[in-house]
């Protein structure tokens, strides 16, 4: 499908007027009220199909796969059995992992327009999805090929990747980049260029063949200290102990330690390692070079929200968290001692060494960083 972004908010088209203001909603993140502007477009305008199809976008980015479904099934009350209204459904059916039935459902709908862009792109993620790559990118180029489209290069971009083909999916990356007619986009694509080249530093392996720590590196740009691959679980202290080697290691002086959460013993320790003061959050000083330190993330806290995006606005200092949930997030954490679910700490013990040569990657999210003080 195509995302909102992949249009002028305010084109001159009387029909695509009508929409701008459901794709202003989208844009600002009021989710609800876009919908309830999408549905009162559609009462008013049934016959206009980018509404459904960019009404159907918005629930599937919510993850609201029955409900796309039932607004396909709108769709093709009004439109009859057409390759949109099928394209529609096979979409609504991927997203319900129902992937032979939306292979078969898109290509019912090739029958009625084989010359239908959107069919062919949502019938190579099918494809995909069913680990058919090389069906998937034939369908993607004759996708390109009727209507090019940046999504379709970000897909395509997604498959070689999976595969191992890392130079072939930055190519296809860049050139969603190149194809961006929207910040959005262009944000989006380049994001994928910098995780591509993460993931090539692992190569010849390839993603499914990486371990979670490194997976979370190649995803996040962020640091995992511990690896996968020993038996001891690590304490607080030897976490603590490894980012001191690793910022010896990498020649990092922060000018103060800012603890977040718990006072735990490690961050006296650190501080009195690291030769900086140890402060609570009143005293954070963005340009003094900081190393802002907690156990874990806290997401809804202000205070962390506010000092994590100050270190990565003014590109200075860095934030360590002891452990971290396996689920890539936007945490702000730059180095993460070990990754942890419900049933505690998941990796093992800590490896610097490994750690040191992501910490300098270029496409990390350390690169550019000040991690000296002045």
């Amino acid at each position: 499908m195509r995302t909102t972004a992949s249009y002028e908010l305010f084109p001159d088209a009387p029909s695509e007027r009508a929409m701008a203001r459901a794709r202003y909603l989208v844009r600002e993140g009021r989710v609800a009220d876009a919908e309830k502007a999408y549905r009162d477009l559609l009462a008013e305008h049934p016959d206009l199909k980018p509404g459904w199809a960019e009404c159907f976008e918005l629930l599937r980015s919510q993850g609201r796969a029955e409900d796309a479904l039932r607004l396909a099934e709108g769709a093709r009350a009004q439109f009859g059995d057409s390759a949109f209204s099928l394209a529609l459904k096979g979409a609504a059916l991927i997203e319900l992992t129902r992937y032979r039935d939306a292979l078969a459902t898109l290509e019912q709908a090739l029958e009625f327009d084989p010359d239908l862009a959107l069919v062919w792109h949502e019938l190579g993620y099918a494809a995909f999805r069913l680990g058919d790559r090389n069906r998937a990118l034939l369908a993607l180029d004759r996708a390109f090929g009727l209507e090019p489209h940046t999504e379709t290069l970000r897909l395509r971009g997604r498959i070689l990747r999976d595969a191992g083909r890392y130079q072939a999916a930055e190519v296809a990356y860049e050139g969603a980049a190149q194809a961006a007619e929207h910040a959005e986009q262009r944000v989006a694509a380049e994001r994928e260029i910098a995780a591509t080249r993460r993931y090539a530093f692992y190569a010849p392996r390839r993603p499914d063949g990486l371990t979670p720590a490194e997976r979370w590196f190649a995803e996040t740009g962020t640091v995992v200290l511990a690896s996968d691959d020993a038996t001891a679980v690590p304490d607080d202290a030897s976490l603590a102990a490894a980012f001191l080697d690793l910022a010896r290691d990498s020649g990092w002086r922060f000018g103060q330690i800012v603890a977040l959460g718990p006072a735990l013993p490690v961050w006296r320790t650190m501080a009195d390692t690291l030769g900086a003061p140890l402060v609570t959050r009143t005293g954070f000083d963005p340009a003094a070079c900081p190393l802002v330190v907690a156990q874990r993330p806290q997401p809804a806290d202000t205070a962390w929200s506010t000092l994590t995006a100050a270190v990565a606005e003014h590109a200075t200092g860095l934030v360590f968290v002891l452990e971290h949930l396996p689920e890539p997030a936007a945490s702000g954490a730059d180095v993460i001692g070990v990754l942890a679910d419900a049933a505690g700490r998941r990796t093992r013990q800590a490896n610097v060494a490994h750690a040191l040569s992501e910490a300098q990657h270029p496409a990390g999210r350390l690169a550019n960083r000040r991690l000296v003080r002045e």
